[in-house]
């Protein structure tokens, strides 16, 4: 099918990609910094520190209250350093990472206002 346009229209760009290196825009690909697998190996160590971490204080006399409060921070750090580096959110726009913030929060407040509920199977036995 063949449409004709009359000629005051502009012409419509269909490579988008091509509009944008235009207007000095990068594609995301081209945006982020290479920095080698160097980077990876030292998160991948410091995930690994931190499980060392997380195991040994698994294994000693502690409070249960630090001692939760110790793991929850360690895996805050751990989840952190994965989002960031391993899902490469570190080189996304800011308002991607914003716009993730509130859906995390929204998630841990659901699981506080669930949690009671869980605690019936006690009542049960």
């Amino acid at each position: 099918m063949d449409v004709h346009l009359p000629h005051g229209l502009p012409t419509v760009c269909y490579d988008l990609e091509a509009k944008q290196n235009e207007r000095g825009n990068m594609s995301t690909e081209q945006s982020h910094e290479h920095h080698g697998n160097r980077l990876y190996y030292i998160v991948w160590f410091a995930l690994l520190i931190l499980t060392i971490v997380e195991v040994f204080l698994a294994y000693q006399s502690v409070g249960l209250v630090l001692m939760l409060a110790i793991l929850i921070g360690l895996s805050v750090g751990k989840t952190g350093l994965i989002v960031a580096y391993f899902m490469h959110l570190r080189y996304e726009r800011l308002s991607l990472t914003l716009t993730l913030i509130p859906a995390l929060v929204f998630c841990i407040l659901m699981m506080f206002v669930f949690f009671p509920d869980s605690l019936r199977i006690l009542e049960l036995q």
